[in-house]
This record gives C-alpha cells, sequence and structure tokens, in this order.
C-alpha cells in the first residue's frame, strides 16, 4: 500500500485532490465512477494492512454489490485526526469518513463537515444500535457506529499457570498490581513485565471517570489521583515497561503482548481481531484470555469504558448516495456479520452475532471470557461536547508530564483544573 507523505498530501490538497491508498488507484478526488463500470466509492482508512476489519467490510459489501469497488484513503493510525482534519479543511472529497472517536465526530459535525444521515440511523434501528447515543446532536445523527469497543483484560494464561497464580477473577486495582508485580521477571536475559500499560491517557484518565462516574470535561480532576498512583507504582517497582520507553521508541502494545513480553494488558476488545490474526498466521503462540477490568472496589460490579467506531458521510462527497446505502449496511446485520466473523464487536446488538462470535476459531471461550465480554456498564471513554476536543488536549499533555515524572499527581491535577476552566470552561 502507497502512503503518501505529509507535503504530498499537502500538495494534493491544495490541487483538490485527495489521499490515494494504493499505487495506480484512482483517487477519490477523480471522476471515479468509471472503473470497469463500476463505482468506486473512497472510504478513509487507517492501518488498512492491519486493521482487519476494514477489509472484512469492503470485501463483503463489494461481493453484495457488484456494482462498486472500494478505495480505502489509508493513512498511518497515529497521524488519523490530523490528517482527516486536514482533508476536510482543504475540501477534499473523500466520500466516507470513519469516525475514529467522537471528539474528532463532535467537531466535524459542529463544523458543519458531515451530512445529516437520521433516516440510515432509523433504518437500522437506534434501539438496536449500541454507542448510538454519543452520536446525537440535538436529535440529528451525522454517524452511525458500526463498532463498539470497550476495555477489559488480556492476560497470558500460561504465565499465571506457571507462577501458581489463579486467573484474575474480579481484581481490584490493588491486587492487579499485586500480581503484576509477582509476575514481573527476566527471562533469557530479557524482561517480562507482570503487565503492559499502554501510553493512551484514557488508560489512567478514562477509567477513572468510568469508575467514579466522573465527567473529564468538568474541571475537576481529583478522582484521577488514585490511578495515577497506581500507574507510577507499576513503573516504580518494574512491573511495566516505563511510560517514557514506550513513548520514545513507539512501543506496539501487539508486540508486548504476543511475544510474551507481558502477563497482562488493559485494552479494548477491538484487539481480539488482532490476536486472532495473528494466532492464525502462526504469529504468535500466546495461550490467552480475557478478563474483567480491575475495579475500585470487589462489590462484584463491572464498570468499564468504551467508544464506538462509526462511518459518517463528507459533506462534499462525490458519491452521498451510494455512501449512506455502504453505512446503513456496515451499520446493519450484513455488516456485523463481517466484521464478527473475524473477532470484532459490532455495534449491532444481535443475540445470534454475539453467540457465533464465541465460536470464532482461537476465540477464548472459557466462561471467565465470557464474563469479561458482559461488563454491568460501559462509560463513554470521552463525552460528545464541543468542549471535549480542547479538553483532550490538556489532559493529555499533563498525562505526558506525570508519567514522565516531571510533575507530581498533584501538581499536574491542579494545573489540569486551572486549566480547563480557564481554557475551555472560561470559567
Amino acid at each position: 500500500m502507497k502512503r503518501r507523505t505529509l507535503t504530498a498530501i499537502a500538495l494534493a490538497l491544495s490541487a483538490g485532490f485527495g489521499l490515494s491508498a494504493c499505487a495506480g488507484a484512482a483517487g477519490p478526488a477523480d471522476n471515479a465512477g468509471a472503473q470497469d463500470g463500476k463505482t468506486t466509492l473512497s472510504v478513509s482508512v487507517w492501518n488498512y494492512e492491519g486493521t482487519p476489519e476494514f477489509k472484512a467490510l469492503f470485501d463483503a459489501y463489494e461481493a453484495a454489490n457488484p456494482g462498486i469497488n472500494i478505495e480505502p484513503v489509508d493513512i498511518l493510525a497515529d497521524d488519523y485526526p490530523q490528517k482527516v482534519t486536514t482533508m476536510l479543511a482543504g475540501g477534499d472529497t473523500t466520500d466516507v469518513l470513519t469516525m475514529k472517536n467522537v471528539i474528532d465526530y463532535s467537531r466535524y459535525a459542529n463544523n458543519g463537515q458531515l451530512q445529516e444521515i437520521n433516516d440510515v440511523v432509523d433504518t437500522v434501528g437506534k434501539d438496536k444500535l449500541a454507542g448510538i447515543d454519543a452520536f446525537d446532536l440535538d436529535g440529528k445523527y451525522f454517524a452511525a457506529p458500526y463498532r463498539q469497543d470497550f476495555w477489559l483484560l488480556y492476560y497470558n494464561k500460561d504465565m499465571f499457570k506457571a507462577a501458581g497464580i489463579a486467573d484474575p477473577t474480579d481484581l481490584t486495582w490493588d491486587q492487579y498490581a499485586d500480581i503484576a508485580k509477582k509476575l514481573s521477571t527476566t527471562k533469557d536475559g530479557k524482561k517480562v513485565y507482570g503487565t503492559y500499560q499502554h501510553t493512551w491517557r484514557s488508560v489512567v484518565q478514562a477509567i477513572s471517570a468510568a469508575q467514579n462516574d466522573a465527567d473529564q470535561n468538568s474541571g475537576e480532576y481529583g478522582f484521577m489521583k488514585d490511578q495515577y498512583n497506581t500507574a507510577l507504582d507499576l513503573q516504580t517497582s518494574g512491573a511495566t515497561l516505563p511510560y517514557g520507553t514506550a513513548k520514545s521508541q513507539k512501543t506496539s502494545y501487539r508486540t508486548m503482548f504476543e511475544t510474551g513480553q507481558a502477563a497482562m494488558m488493559p485494552m479494548g476488545t477491538w484487539y481480539i481481531a488482532g490476536i486472532l490474526e495473528a494466532k492464525k498466521a502462526g504469529k504468535t503462540d500466546v495461550n490467552w484470555g480475557l478478563a474483567p477490568m480491575p475495579q475500585k472496589t470487589a462489590d462484584g460490579e463491572i464498570t468499564t469504558f468504551g467508544s464506538p467506531t462509526a462511518f459518517a458521510v463528507n459533506k462534499n462527497a462525490k458519491h452521498s448516495d451510494e455512501a449512506k446505502k455502504f453505512i446503513q449496511w456496515a451499520a446493519g446485520a450484513e455488516g456485523a456479520k463481517a466484521i464478527s466473523a473475524i473477532g470484532v464487536v459490532p455495534a449491532l446488538q444481535d443475540a445470534s452475532v454475539t453467540e457465533a462470535y464465541f465460536t470464532l476459531d482461537g476465540m477464548a471461550t472459557d466462561e471467565l471470557s465470557k464474563k469479561a465480554f458482559s461488563p454491568d456498564k460501559t462509560a463513554l471513554e470521552m463525552p460528545v461536547s464541543d468542549k471535549s476536543a480542547a479538553t483532550d488536549t490538556i489532559l493529555n499533555q499533563e498525562h505526558d508530564l506525570i508519567m514522565v515524572g516531571e510533575k507530581s499527581v498533584d501538581d499536574a491535577i491542579t494545573e489540569m483544573d486551572k486549566r480547563v476552566k480557564k481554557e475551555v470552561l472560561n470559567q
């Protein structure tokens, strides 16, 4: 797959062209619609080759609609929000835009860069789509979710068994940290960590908000203190890869888990598809399982956080009608079947789809894994608000400073409070 540099993208945008996914493919701003007599529908995606759900959806849709050719507009995952923002600002005509998170969705929708698709949402059925409320802007919908992820705990069954530790059922955060320390060791001269906490701020902040029923746009962040203390203690004790190392080396969470460098890992359900694919391809032999996210207290209730992933129609789309038809299909039963077949959790709530999910080849099917798949409450990773993007920037900056040791937890939380109130809430 051909990925253009930022300079090339900027030049293309200035010339009125969009991104090209593959060498030799027609760009979405070309007069697409005549490729072997088919209509070419362009869809923005990230890391196409490493994100199997996109290929699963596109192949299945093309098979069901032989007059359509889907052209992925492939963007590096880390660059995705910035690149899509730049594309839209430049008048790009990519037909379908994948909404990676609700923060970007809210910004694009409020900027008038997306088309309203209430008819699509109504046809699929609001009551059937998990996460649909995140896309409700005063009764209007500018995207429809096709995937609904939530966070749980991945663990290496063999490493637990070798250490004589029981499977991680109903853990508190204190128990999780204790197990992580016990499982940290050195093997063949290499460090093996009891857990891996990825660099995203949500690993600390979103779970804190969810389990404290708190609002990340509130300007009050004392609720994050305990979770930060746990995260820093894991680093200090050597039970997880240091944040600074993971950040500077752009550590892959998949590599950490699939190569046995980490015994546990909090991560989203989207990774199930990745690990199933890696197992099938013989790239990993990890004996994995799922467990519920650790909790503040062992009261039997499981609260986690998650976020839907959705498709939207670009305001400047060349093929608006075709784009809406694709989104209706992707969010509906056929799209749900296509992605659940590779281990991705669909937004469509359907008992037959869920049942089929646990029959997948290589899927962890033990009772603990099934329990992990049914949390009692899944809070939204970040509120849908015109304030969320600005708040996210501040919280990310302070998160970095805490995790690399440049600020104490208390000082950073005080700064979060002050900055969000002043810069975002205008208080």
